[in-house]
């Protein structure tokens, strides 16, 4: 088939519109990480003070990135291992790169938001009683003694874990409009309101100005400390879904009249706002907390993990509304990781689709159930906190930075497309793409992510990861993410069941051009 009639194919089975489009993107971008890691890497970075490398991270690394991905997969309309096939042949290993980290992700994810929704559940009855620490490690989690793996399994962990599969699966069956637009039109205003009620029920708290005082307040001497910027780089990037794949695969689903840098910036700072109000929601919860303990609101910050399953139910516990809040505030977990989990699963799909010439219902089976089958025999267990840490936090750290810092330098220097995908953008787009965007992409982004990998391969040969053994670092961790480029090249050199998806490398870009020039 020509490289018209695959694109027609493609508009067909996309999104039925640009706002669709947009909020599935916006579905994606907003997850866990907005709500429980970016108010704590804000208090740490200088409180009011962050929102200068944050801003400057935004536009050095985050909108530029974004529209590259944006432009790979509108131009060459195809999964991540296509559209880097469709850019030069031997590119295709960094597409199943960016298809297998999805994939490593897409196992552990689902596992949170399982916990997410049995707390939701728990909020009505405050069932972890007065010691949520102790209730989450023992009661719910019934953790190992000892970090690692076990095939000793929990029901409480597997039977809402099982849920989220079925209704994940159940969704991306459907296809991309039926199944992940129709989910997106549905949840993100839904999950706008949702926090938007926690957000102002956690303002009227007693204690709530403290809370705030200690975000906001700037620290401008956080401003010269090299990690601080960091983070500010890490939160961006890693918020907005950039670089593995998702963006690439969403964009293949739009219309080619398409103002695609326009919608990058929308979903952008829509990403960014509701940053902000999870920062003012948390922190004013944080500050009821504070005022209630009778303690500084130091001693009560917690991220990640920690906010969510201990802090929060601690809050929940003495504020007024509390069993709302509760609902609330792990009602938006679940809904804001499931249109997250629901992009990664996609890229995964689209890639065997493409390669395979499947069905979109066989891709949905082959890639779903055994990733579900993992999920659940690694996560459903009293073992699957220190393995969730561990997969967690070397995928964010070296998988998907590897792979970005890799497709970046690969792009730009070696297959020498930037001028083309600008090109490519430019002929519908509002904000044109030129020769600084160019040089962001070309080099300072690559630096700055460069440098990020080295902070934190750094980190981790100076001290154990969350002094676990070796026994469980190595294979959770170094392993997975050595493993996956070696499996991903090598799915790049399968043949291809549809040769008629490959033919068109070069001569897509003149399609394209001569579809242009007819309309």
């Amino acid at each position: 088939m020509s490289a018209v009639t695959e694109d027609s194919g493609k508009s067909a089975a996309g999104f039925a519109s640009r706002r669709v489009f947009i909020l599935a993107a916006i579905g994606s971008a907003v997850g866990l990480g907005n709500i429980w890691r970016f108010p704590y890497v804000a208090y740490e970075g200088g409180g009011g003070a962050f929102i200068v490398p944050y801003l400057v991270a935004i536009f050095v690394a985050g909108l530029p990135f974004l529209y590259l991905d944006y432009a790979m997969g509108h131009r060459y309309r195809g999964s991540a291992p296509l559209s880097f096939r469709r850019m030069s042949r031997g590119a295709e290993g960094i597409g199943w790169w960016q298809v297998l980290v999805c994939l490593v992700i897409g196992v552990y994810y689902a596992a949170i938001i399982a916990w997410a929704l049995r707390y939701t559940i728990f909020s009505f009855g405050k069932s972890w009683g007065s010691k949520p620490d102790e209730f989450f490690g023992g009661d719910f989690l019934h953790a190992a003694a000892e970090p690692g793996p076990t095939l000793d399994f929990v029901p409480g962990l597997l039977i809402p874990l099982v849920i989220v599969w079925v209704l994940v699966l159940g969704i991306l069956a459907l296809g991309v409009q039926d199944g992940i637009g129709r989910t997106a039109l549905i949840l993100m205003p839904l999950l706008f309101v949702a926090f938007t009620a926690l957000v102002v029920f956690a303002l009227f708290l007693d204690g709530a100005p403290k809370g705030l005082d200690a975000l906001f307040t700037p620290d401008w001497s956080a401003l010269k400390q090299t990690d601080v910027w960091v983070a500010a780089f890490g939160q961006i990037f890693f918020s907005l879904s950039v670089g593995f794949g998702v963006m690439i695969t969403y964009a293949s689903y739009v219309a080619r009249k398409t103002d695609m840098t326009g919608a990058g910036t929308v979903v952008a700072f829509s990403n960014s706002g509701f940053e902000l109000l999870a920062g003012i929601g948390v922190f004013s919860a944080l500050g009821f907390m504070a005022q209630a303990s009778g303690v500084a609101v130091d001693k009560v910050v917690e991220s990640g993990i920690g906010l969510a399953f201990i802090a929060f139910p601690a809050i929940i516990n003495e504020a007024p509304a509390g069993a709302l809040i509760g609902v609330l505030f792990f009602g938006s977990l679940v809904v804001a990781g499931l249109t997250s989990l629901v992009s990664v699963i996609e890229v995964v799909i689209a890639g065997f689709q493409d390669k395979f010439n499947l069905s979109r219902r066989t891709a949905t089976t082959m890639v779903g159930v055994p990733m579900a089958i993992i999920s659940v025999l690694l996560f459903s267990t009293t073992g699957a906190l220190t393995v969730l840490d561990t997969v967690d936090s070397w995928i964010n750290s070296f998988g998907i930075l590897a792979v970005a810092v890799v497709s970046m330098i690969v792009v730009a220097h070696v297959a020498k497309k930037l001028p083309v995908l600008a090109d490519s953008l430019n002929r519908v787009s509002s904000i044109r793409l030129g020769t600084v965007w160019r040089t962001v992409i070309g080099f300072i982004t690559p630096i700055a992510l460069i440098y990020l990998l080295y902070k934190e391969f750094s980190a981790r040969l100076d001290a154990p990861y969350g002094d676990y053994p070796q026994s469980l670092l190595i294979p959770f961790g170094w392993a997975v993410v050595i493993v996956i480029p070696i499996a991903a090249f090598a799915l790049a050199a399968l043949p291809w069941r549809n040769q008629d998806m490959t033919n068109d490398v070069e001569d897509l870009e003149t399609d394209v051009e001569t579809e242009e020039e007819v309309r």
